[in-house]
């Protein structure tokens, strides 16, 4: 992603900086466990994500790229645990740990009423 003014911490609320916000770093780190484990799903399978635990090392300032990555650890049944970590070039920018569960989309969904 490049930060732009929409994922600032002054956009979601969570800061009063132009940098990229906390919980934009952590949904990046999310959507890659994600897409790390989508080609291995059943059909009619993906993950929702459980739990997150993540440190914020440095910011990242307007027009800077950070990426994701995930990195599986441990599968036990529906539940896939991750390391994740964020980029921008070789610089470290937060790093933690990830919970998905396996689910069935309808299901899930149904769930909803």
């Amino acid at each position: 992603m490049t930060v732009t003014d929409d994922v600032t911490a002054i956009t979601v609320g969570s800061g009063d900086m132009p940098v990229l916000a906390t919980p934009m770093m952590m949904a990046l780190m999310e959507n890659a466990a994600m897409l790390a484990v989508v080609d291995e799903l059943p059909e009619g399978c993906t993950t929702v994500g459980g739990h997150i635990e993540s440190s914020h090392l440095k910011p990242s300032k307007i027009g800077d790229v950070v990426k994701a990555v995930a990195e599986v650890t441990k599968v036990d049944g529906k539940k896939i645990e991750f390391k994740v970590a964020a980029y921008s070039g070789n610089t470290l920018l937060g790093e933690g740990t990830h919970l998905r569960f396996i689910v069935d989309r309808e299901k899930f969904m149904s769930r909803l009423g």
